[in-house]
């Protein structure tokens, strides 16, 4: 873990959608330490601020992928960053998607919009060792199609079963129309042997988890990736804090037989 920004020069970037980028980025010397999917970085634009951002591919040991979404200053400033600009980076911080726990298992990756991101590295991870793991299930929400990430790579995510959905349909739209949670009843899976991965907005997650229990998903077998406020990244400015979890210390991945008590407190 580096507590001070390394610089790292922005090699390559992506338009995904409207409003959001893919950054890939190079250490100007020093590397930091491998990220594991599921962490974050914090990533720092230059006389504008800092933000946590998840990785949302490891191509290599020195270079980082990021998908980022404009919605604040920092955001919006990141995004607007073009080829050969610099960016600090410090990390890598937080808890990972337990992949270890899920070998031998069927797999359910559920996302919704911007939680799309931080679980690609673990389908890129599931994928190159698919032997290790039962069926690959990938689910990925968005409220329209325009917002749908990385739609290339659906077809290589659909083997052997992978599904998109969108909540308000254009007019060149041939896919599914609904909720994540209603691709569930298509998706094959044994429900007492499976791990799910899920991310997305808090109340997406509530629900996909509260349907794969029904389902007869463990709870312990739920594992939900968290947001709030993350401000110093090493536990010690509270702003993170969820109950007794400071979230960039003790997430953002969190089983949900630990999480579900606390998302259920109004405001928490």
């Amino acid at each position: 873990m580096t507590l001070a920004p390394l610089p790292y020069r922005v090699v390559d970037r992506r338009d995904e959608t409207h409003d959001t980028v893919t950054l890939v980025l190079e250490p100007a010397g020093e590397a930091l330490s491998p990220f594991a999917p599921g962490q974050f970085a914090m990533l720092y634009a230059f006389g504008v601020g800092e933000v946590p951002v998840s990785v949302s591919r490891t191509p290599d040991a020195r270079r980082l992928t990021h998908t980022v979404r404009a919605v604040g200053a920092v955001t919006r400033a990141l995004c607007g960053l073009r080829t050969g600009a610099w960016v600090g980076v410090r990390g890598p911080f937080g808890t990972c998607w337990d992949l270890a726990a899920a070998r031998g298992h069927d797999l359910l990756v559920i996302a919704g919009g911007i939680g799309l991101a931080p679980l690609r590295p673990l389908i890129d991870a599931v994928l190159a060792d698919a032997r290790e793991y039962g069926r690959l299930n990938v689910l990925a929400g968005a409220r329209s199609p325009r917002e749908l990430l990385y739609q290339d790579e659906f077809p290589a995510w659909g083997r052997p079963f992978g599904a998109a959905t969108v909540d308000r349909p254009d007019d060149d739209w041939t896919g599914r129309v609904g909720v994540v949670t209603t691709l569930l009843g298509e998706a094959r899976f044994t429900p007492a042997d499976t791990t799910a991965f899920v991310c997305g907005p808090e109340v997406m997650m509530r629900v996909t988890a509260r349907d794969l229990l029904h389902r007869g998903v463990r709870p312990d077998r739920v594992q939900v990736s968290l947001e709030r406020n993350m401000r110093c990244a090493t536990g010690h400015c509270g702003h993170c804090q969820l109950g007794p979890l400071l979230l960039c210390r003790d997430g953002p991945v969190v089983g949900y037989d630990r999480a579900e008590p606390l998302l259920t407190v109004r405001e928490l």
